[in-house]
């Protein structure tokens, strides 16, 4: 299958969550035998019009960013390429529009990736980008609501969920340093300190804490674990890569999720997947609590005094080191056969922009 991404710019230029999705999805594919080409803004030093990486070929459509360029380049050069499905990220929002009509010309369906970390203005063209593509895809039902609010429709839009390496939490060994874990960006909205405040209330109980992440907030939740008298049992660590994670998480018992946002819980998933037990405290603008409504081994709670409450209740589940049948459901294989079985609907409609 002959794959088009259309994105101005790419994780090589900036890696937002939304774009290392994106990238994610092309390299899978690729790796699976596909021909995907990736239409974006030059981001590699020489000036050549293709870069090849990791079996994915870059089309530069400008030499550096030139959105009007960019925008009347990008059609006639899908069109030369003739692709049976082509996949765009929507910012900016004129950008689905050109890929839409680089379509048209190809007769090819238009897919939207929309994963909510987008800087796109509330504007006609943000709406047209939600209406108009035969499918948009979102990573939760929180993101999916809110694209359907600017123009998007129950038909057109479809929920895939992030997607991790099963063979990873398999092969990983536990690192046993950690009863609770909390993994995330210390930024305004990681809402540390309503877990730092639920741990204190169990200063008496036996019990240790790894909060894994880097940012701006980081040295005040430290102050504030320090005057809560609970800093010799939280560890800061810092941000660790996957593989440390994975082996944190396979170690502890319990994984707590406070965020005020969060599109997609990507740590949380790897975190249940290892094992552990999961406590979400409810937000409006968190999609966490949609990974643990059909989960068992889980909390949702709406407070800190509803945290010390889960974290003393989760001792009633045993210690597990993975849940093999949660991460075979979230594996990148079957996460990828998901868009692929969604591209060959569309291509069995003919769906064109």
């Amino acid at each position: 299958m002959r794959v088009a991404f259309v994105t101005e710019q790419t994780v090589f230029d900036d890696a937002t969550e939304g774009r290392e999705r994106l990238h994610r999805i092309a390299t899978q594919l690729a790796d699976r035998g596909h021909d995907v080409t990736v239409f974006c803004t030059r981001w590699w030093p020489d000036h050549d019009e293709f870069e090849a990486r990791d079996g994915v070929t870059y089309r530069a459509v400008t030499d550096t960013k030139a959105t009007p360029s960019f925008l009347a380049r990008t059609p006639f050069l899908l069109a030369r390429y003739r692709p049976d499905v082509i996949h765009a990220a929507p910012d900016p929002p004129k950008a689905v529009a050109a890929a839409g009509l680089g379509g048209t010309l190809a007769r090819a369906p238009l897919v939207v990736e929309w994963f909510g970390d987008e800087d796109v203005p509330d504007s006609r063209w943000t709406r047209r980008a939600a209406r108009k593509p035969a499918t948009v895809v979102t990573p939760s039902e929180l993101v999916r609501t809110a694209v359907r609010e600017i123009g998007a429709s129950t038909d057109n839009t479809r929920v895939i969920p992030e997607s991790i390496d099963a063979s990873l939490v398999a092969d990983t060994e536990p690192d046993s340093d950690a009863d609770i874990v909390y993994a995330r960006d210390l930024d305004s909205d990681a809402n540390v300190e309503t877990l730092l405040l639920g741990l204190a209330e169990l200063r008496q109980r036996d019990w240790s804490a790894t909060i894994i992440g880097e940012g701006p907030q980081r040295e005040a939740y430290e102050r504030q674990a320090a005057d809560l008298r609970i800093d010799d049992r939280v560890s800061f660590v810092g941000d660790l890569p996957r593989e440390e994670r994975v082996a944190v998480y396979k170690g502890a018992h319990t994984f707590v999720h406070t965020a005020y946002t969060e599109n997609f819980a990507t740590e949380l998933l790897w975190a249940l997947a290892c094992g552990c037990v999961g406590i979400v405290q409810y937000q409006a603008e968190s999609s966490a609590h949609e990974l643990i409504e059909q989960y068992p081994r889980s909390f949702r709670v709406s407070d800190d005094e509803g945290i010390t409450e889960a974290i003393e209740d989760a001792g009633r589940y045993e210690r597990l080191d993975a849940d093999s049948e949660l991460a075979a459901t979230y594996d990148h294989d079957e996460i990828i056969e998901r868009y692929l079985d969604l591209y060959r609907d569309l291509q069995a409609e003919h769906g064109v922009f």
